[in-house]
This record gives structure tokens, C-alpha cells and sequence, in this order.
């Protein structure tokens, strides 16, 4: 299956993924009810690799309520998308071009929450 359509070549399996964000909205620890789980857990069903990243979140809460263990140090290079889903103000301090850093050369970068101009970004919802 490859990303949504995209003509990038890139596949879902075996893909490492970046979320960015997992609370229930910006701004806010709160992880209860929270719509990005069903993304995580979509892309693990196909395969990818999914790591989380949130600021906010208290780490012990979230591996209790979704058996998630987000990631604290982000690593250069290593993912293959990436995908802004809460509109934290650090994501917004970060910028597109500090995010597309984290990826791989050949990614992708998708903004289902509006964090970055839609000219640099390579998909929405």
C-alpha cells in the first residue's frame, strides 16, 4: 500500500513514523479521548513503525491508558513521514523545515491538524 496515493514510491509497511502529538487537543496534557490513537493504531495495523512525540503528555499516562511509549529525543534521518496531528505551540515554534530534518531524504509530511502553512506541507485532511 503506498502513502495515500502519493507517486513518492513510499510504503506503509515498514515505514518509521513520526507523530507529532497525541493529547486531546493543543496546549493541553490531557490524553483522554484522544483521535490520534486511531491513527497510531491504523498505521501499525498496515505495518508501520510509529513512534510518538508529545511535549505535554506525562509518558507513565500514556503507556497506561494506550500502551504507547512516546519518544523524548527525536532522531535526524531516521523517519520516512511524518505527521503533525496536534497543534502544540512547540510544534508550530519547530517549522516545517526542522520537522522535514527529522526524515529521511525521500518523505513525506502530513498535517492533519493546519500546525503549518499548507505550501509546506505534502498533504492534509
Amino acid at each position: 500500500m503506498e502513502w495515500w496515493g502519493c507517486n513518492m514510491g513510499l510504503y506503509v509497511r515498514g515505514a518509521h513514523v513520526l507523530v507529532l502529538g497525541l493529547t486531546f487537543k493543543e496546549n493541553c496534557p490531557d490524553v483522554r479521548n484522544s483521535k490520534v490513537v486511531d491513527v497510531i493504531r491504523e498505521l501499525e495495523k498496515y505495518g508501520a513503525v510509529v513512534d510518538v512525540h508529545d511535549p505535554w503528555i506525562n509518558a507513565a499516562e500514556a503507556r497506561h491508558e494506550y500502551g504507547i511509549k512516546p519518544v523524548r529525543k527525536l532522531r535526524k534521518g531516521h523517519y520516512d513521514a511524518a505527521i503533525g496531528a496536534v497543534a502544540h505551540q512547540q510544534f508550530k515554534a519547530m517549522r516545517p523545515a526542522a520537522v522535514r530534518q527529522l526524515c529521511r531524504r525521500n518523505h513525506v509530511l502530513f498535517d492533519i491538524k493546519y500546525v503549518f502553512p499548507r505550501q509546506d506541507v505534502d498533504g492534509r485532511l
